[in-house]
């Protein structure tokens, strides 16, 4: 085995090692990124959404009293609001949702699938859990859902949702008296979950990793040619240019000629040795044949 495929057998081993550290290494990195992309996405859906149950509140529901006396208005409740600005824009990125779940809502269409009753079960067990994220897989990719708990802290939402007795009778005559009502203070009775696709994320992040790897491995083959090049002209040529005379010197050649190299590095070093010695030799031949 020459000394160029030892030395190649040695940086490829090299750089294995350093690749396989490097793509471990940065395949966690660039994948917590696109997760921590992805929850940002959702934690702006939810503050638009809690912006507007905001405003709702404090705005649009003191102006609308007089009217809820006569007919009740949905447009008046937080969470019909909230969900129904999100859905505007849900609508042209259909694999994004937001929902305000319940277990047992006043409107049918708010209440929990199983996994979301998870959540809302998870904040119910954990008072003190603020934010819960979830990753669930999908026909379309995996999907990750961060929700956060709605819990009854206005003692005014009670006069809503305790019995149908004590609701507003227009709002019983809206939705009945089979659903939302047996609320109680300080419970958490749902929780706003935002969905968020991770597919983009994920396949940028791939694409990003790939590209990486891709980009280490073009600086390594730039690397070895030139390593090669310099340890061809630099070393290997000489030796085999010494090797070359020290082969017509032992054949009995002894006017082959001197090999000359400028530098004062260990190989120019080695040749004004291998000549000093060659020198020697041949005077050492030419006294014994005297």
């Amino acid at each position: 085995m020459g000394l160029r495929t030892k030395f190649n057998l040695v940086l490829l081993a090299a750089f294995l090692v350093g690749l396989t550290l490097a793509a471990g290494l940065s395949y966690r990195v660039i994948n917590e990124n696109a997760r921590r992309e992805v929850a940002q996405e959702a934690a702006i859906m939810i503050a638009q959404a809690t912006a507007v149950r905001s405003y709702t509140t404090k705005e649009i529901k003191p102006l609308l009293a007089e009217q809820m006396k006569l007919r009740f208005l949905p447009h008046t409740v937080p969470s019909w609001a909230a969900q129904t600005n999100l859905r505007a824009m849900t609508a042209q990125f259909p694999d994004y949702t937001y929902k305000e779940a319940a277990l047992n809502p006043t409107n049918p269409a708010d209440r929990a699938t199983d996994w979301e009753a998870d959540i809302i079960a998870e904040f119910q067990r954990t008072a003190s859990l603020k934010e819960f994220t979830h990753i669930r897989d999908t026909p379309a990719g995996p999907i990750m859902s961060v929700a956060k708990p709605i819990r009854i802290t206005d003692k005014d939402c009670l006069s809503c949702h305790t019995t149908p007795a004590m609701a507003p009778a227009t709002m019983v005559d809206l939705y009945g008296t089979a659903n939302g009502y047996g609320w109680k203070l300080n419970e958490v009775i749902g929780a706003q979950i935002v969905s968020v696709p991770m597919r983009v994320a994920l396949d940028r992040a791939n694409q990003l990793f790939v590209a990486y790897l891709g980009g280490l491995a073009a600086v390594f083959a730039v690397t070895l040619l030139l390593l090669n090049l310099a340890l061809h002209f630099t070393i290997i040529r000489p030796i085999r240019r010494m090797s070359s005379i020290a082969n017509e010197v032992s054949l009995g050649n002894a006017d082959a000629a001197e090999f000359e190299m400028a530098g004062k590095d260990e190989v120019a070093t080695l040749s004004q040795s291998f000549n000093r010695m060659r020198r020697s030799l041949a005077n050492a031949m030419r006294m014994l044949e005297s």
